[in-house]
């Protein structure tokens, strides 16, 4: 039974990790994110990156900016 318990938590723990999305926070609060605010969620953000998620060339990236890039492979989720 004490394997059995093992083993279901070494699933649960890999399922939870596969399911993981990656958060990014809005640290200053004003609603878009900055590209000091995503590279804190994404390590490998380049400013070639960030000008192609922001599609409205505002210098932010917006929440359905966001998505965007998440739905199109851009970023991971």
């Amino acid at each position: 039974m004490k394997k059995f318990v093992l083993a279901l938590g070494a699933v649960a723990a890999f399922a939870a990790a596969a399911n993981a999305q990656t958060v990014v926070t809005d640290t200053d609060g004003n609603g878009t994110f900055s590209i000091e605010e995503l590279t804190a969620a994404y390590a490998d953000m380049t400013a070639e990156t960030f000008a192609a998620i922001d599609a409205n060339a505002d210098g932010a990236v917006d929440a359905d900016e966001l998505a965007a890039a998440q739905e199109a492979g851009t970023i991971a989720e």
